[in-house]
């Protein structure tokens, strides 16, 4: 496969994923800032968005305060940021049309209409049309991705280019978010019924409220949202589930100078298998998961460099 082929579908996955990520996240403050509190409680929700996606700097740029219609309309509908959910749903389509041939019918006409329904609504008529419906809205179309992906695409290295795109963004995003919203809810933790609520809200953005359900059968502990985010292997948006699809779809796919990459990825992936919550809470998640999403940042250089950056046999 060319490698820019490979970088077009790895890069669409990507931005699929991450409009699907976001979606969650800003549903879950969304909802979250509907329940009783004070504005800075509100808004330090808002804001912990912006944190997590490193973009102070760009928001500071255009809006003098943080706020709720602020934080949702950069991060729904602003076209000038690369990280809205407009811009990786543009994005996703001009890759997948760069590789037009090498998608199924289905595939792309899942991607094409989702971008030309996107672009037609303003920020206004989607906060008319009750914004939760359109987080639904990119859920739903990202599943559908998915799903026509695994229903009608040869599973040859295309697809494995682009399930690896899909479980980098999940880890790298999965992470991110236990990160920002595990600290923010400790420092306001009250033992109560809100306290149950926003504790089951994380949950539900990563669809993991049922699973915990399932597999704690108990209340709700950071301590134990952590561990199912992090370790659970059979948890499709857990860490451990993304890397070892990671190692799998990286040794379908690897050449003769993609060793060191692996050897990275297996040496994250058995960390996952074999750690304890107890370890990393008394040394600190946070220091932890940055080293995570470090190593994951890594990784993605290093496939980059293995398969994606155009040979001059390619160019």
């Amino acid at each position: 496969m060319l490698s820019r082929t490979a970088d077009h579908l790895f890069w669409m996955s990507r931005y699929i994923e991450r409009a699907e990520n976001l979606a969650r996240l800003l549903d879950v403050t969304y909802q979250m800032s509907l329940v009783p509190q004070s504005l800075d409680a509100a808004n330090q929700n808002w804001h912990a968005i912006i944190a997590l996606n490193s973009l102070d700097e760009a928001y500071a740029a255009k809006y003098a305060e943080v706020s709720g219609e602020n934080v949702l309309h950069f991060m729904v509908s602003d076209p000038d940021n690369f990280s809205s959910i407009h811009s990786c749903l543009r994005m996703a389509r001009e890759n997948a049309h760069a590789v037009r041939g090498t998608l199924t019918t289905e595939m792309w006409e899942t991607l094409n209409c989702t971008w030309l329904e996107a672009r037609e609504k303003s920020f206004e008529q989607l906060l008319n049309a009750g914004i939760g419906e359109y987080f639904e809205w990119v859920k739903m179309r990202s599943s559908l991705s998915r799903g026509t992906t695994l229903g009608t695409l040869l599973q040859d290295e295309a697809y494995h280019f682009i399930r690896l795109g899909t479980l980098l963004e999940r880890a790298d995003n999965t992470a991110r978010i236990l990160d920002v919203k595990y600290h923010v809810l400790r420092r306001q933790d009250d033992e109560g019924a809100s306290d149950f609520y926003e504790w089951g809200a994380l949950l539900r953005s990563v669809s993991a409220f049922e699973v915990y359900r399932k597999v704690y059968r108990d209340v709700i502990t950071p301590a134990r949202v952590a561990e199912l985010l992090i370790f659970n292997k059979d948890m499709p948006r857990s860490l451990q589930f993304c890397l070892n699809s990671v190692v799998k779809n990286l040794e379908l796919v690897a050449n003769g100078h993609s060793g060191e990459t692996l050897r990275q990825a297996g040496m994250l992936n058995a960390q996952l298998r074999y750690g304890r919550i107890e370890d990393i809470l008394e040394h600190g998640l946070h220091e932890w998961l940055t080293d995570f999403m470090d190593r994951i940042y890594l990784l993605g250089n290093g496939i980059s460099k293995d398969f994606l950056v155009p040979t001059s046999e390619d160019a």
